[in-house]
């Protein structure tokens, strides 16, 4: 049984660079998202600290929320994340792929 878990590491590395664990995570009740907690629970992903279903699970987001704010991230980093600036880089990256 133990060979069909999947082994998880402990830490990954943030946004910033820092290590990030389950217990340095924004916490479960978090309402106000910010840009680097965005992109910390995105990296946490990534690394397969958690997998998208635990993270909307865990922070009461829908999987369409977590994906748009991965693709944020991969067309335009954490500034990508900004709410102010969504709508910019959104047509920043369409005009791109247009021509």
């Amino acid at each position: 049984m133990i060979e069909n878990q999947k082994i998880r590491p402990a830490q990954v590395i943030g946004p910033l660079g820092e290590p990030l664990t389950l217990d340095t995570l924004p916490p479960a009740s978090t309402k106000r998202w910010v840009v680097r907690r965005k992109a910390e629970v995105v990296a946490a992903v990534k690394g397969g600290l958690l997998t998208v279903d635990e993270v909307c699970d865990r922070y009461s987001l829908t999987t369409e929320e977590f994906v748009g704010w991965q693709h944020a991230i991969d067309r335009s980093g954490m500034p990508g994340l900004r709410v102010t600036r969504i709508q910019h880089y959104k047509s920043l990256y369409q005009r791109q792929h247009r021509f």
